[in-house]
């Protein structure tokens, strides 16, 4: 292709060989491999780590960190999550990229979309472009760049297991990752079956508030009771009224209550708040804090949160434009007409940029309706973003990093 050096040529002709690509995310979309699905996620993480172990680094399958939830009761438990996949090749090269997905998907083991049909066209399926389809362009890509030979470049690839559901057990792994990265590229699917990427994310806050009051007869000496499900309900009110541009709030369960006769003493409060910006999660937090604090005064209850902004928000910054720039140059390049804009959907893609490092985090394959019954992957995309990738990945290490 005019443009192309010769190295750049070969790795592009490299990822044109793949016809296995189809095959292989049908394969791997019949694994159901839901957050919550272990069994699943330990036999995909086994599949992965047999073709991942096929690049010249250190494989391991890693376990998650620790985490707990709040249960309905407002009692704290652990929950288990699935190993995740790391790789790190050439660790002392002079430049360092990363490169991350998921192997988990929304459809649990009792969801009965578990079929998955392919033809020429179109394959549709559970997870097959969110994101067993990125999983297959990322090593594509990765392979295409081992066979021209980059020794200046070092890498590390991590696939977690619990990306749907927060990342929690998986973020530290994430972190330490990023650490000293030039740039990193994410696999999830493209924002539109065009193949545009995602610029701006908005932040993302999950929180759990437990309300402890006091129980009494709702007859007899109802005055005596601290009904900790209407201070439930006034702090919904009060959040909901929160949402402002750059700021949006859903209240979305109240757990608590119980007999007709009897004032509740307990009760747990679900929200979930989407800053746009640094500075709208850190008044967003602070108001939080404030109207759990009012609240509890005026109802005369105990309150405890739990919880946080396991999503930062992900604005674009000067790094993260000449990423996404340069990505945009090498499809020109190759004929592919690349993209970009702001959406309201989160992913690994904010926790990465939150250390410093820029991403582009829509480096999958193109398709549409993620997280439905109707999800389908565009066959023909398969090779063209492993090309895209491979050959963003080579300009990455011959320098073009140091614009960024």
């Amino acid at each position: 292709m005019p443009g192309l050096t010769d190295i750049e040529a070969a790795a592009v002709a490299h990822c044109g060989s793949t016809d296995w690509m189809p095959g292989r995310v049908t394969s791997w979309s019949l694994i159901n491999s839901g957050s919550r699905n272990l069994d699943g996620l330990a036999k995909m993480a086994a599949e992965l780590a047999e073709l991942f172990g096929e690049l010249p680094g250190k494989m391991r399958l890693r376990e998650p960190a620790p985490v707990e939830a709040m249960m309905p009761d407002g009692t704290l438990a652990p929950v288990s999550h699935g190993r995740n996949l790391h790789v790190a090749v050439r660790p002392k090269a002079p430049i360092q990229l990363l490169f991350t997905g998921h192997m988990d998907t929304v459809f649990g083991s009792d969801h009965w979309f578990q079929d998955v049909t392919l033809d020429d066209d179109i394959i549709r399926g559970p997870g097959v472009a969110d994101m067993k389809g990125g999983l297959s362009v990322m090593h594509a890509a990765l392979l295409a760049v081992e066979h021209v030979g980059v020794p200046n470049l070092g890498y590390e690839v991590v696939i977690n297991s619990d990306e749907e559901v927060g990342s929690s057990g998986s973020a530290p792994l994430i972190a330490a990752a990023a650490r000293g990265k030039v740039a990193a590229l994410t696999y999830e699917p493209s924002t539109l079956p065009d193949g545009t990427l995602a610029g701006a994310r908005p932040g993302s806050g999950n929180f759990s508030i437990r309300i402890e009051g006091r129980s009494a007869h709702a007859g007899r000496n109802p005055d005596e009771g601290r009904n900790a499900v209407l201070a439930a309900a006034d702090l919904a009110l009060r959040l909901a009224e929160l949402k402002r541009p750059g700021l949006t709030v859903n209240p979305a369960k109240i757990d608590g209550g119980g007999p007709n006769n009897v004032v509740p003493d307990k009760a747990v409060l679900r929200v979930n708040m989407r800053p746009q910006t640094p500075e709208d999660q850190a008044r967003a937090e602070a108001e939080l804090d404030e109207a759990i604090a009012s609240v509890s005064v005026k109802h005369d209850v105990r309150m405890h949160r739990q919880g946080g902004f396991g999503r930062p928000p992900k604005p674009i910054d000067p790094r993260a434009k000449a990423l996404l720039e340069l990505v945009k140059r090498s499809g020109a390049d190759l004929g592919q007409e690349i993209g970009w804009r702001d959406t309201g959907g989160v992913c690994d893609g904010n926790n990465i940029a939150a250390c410093g490092v820029p991403v582009v985090d829509t480096m999958g394959a193109r398709g549409g309706a993620i997280h439905s019954d109707q999800e389908y992957l565009i066959v023909e995309s398969l090779q063209e973003r492993a090309q895209l990738s491979a050959l963003t990945i080579l300009r990455l290490a011959n320098g073009e990093a140091m614009a960024l």
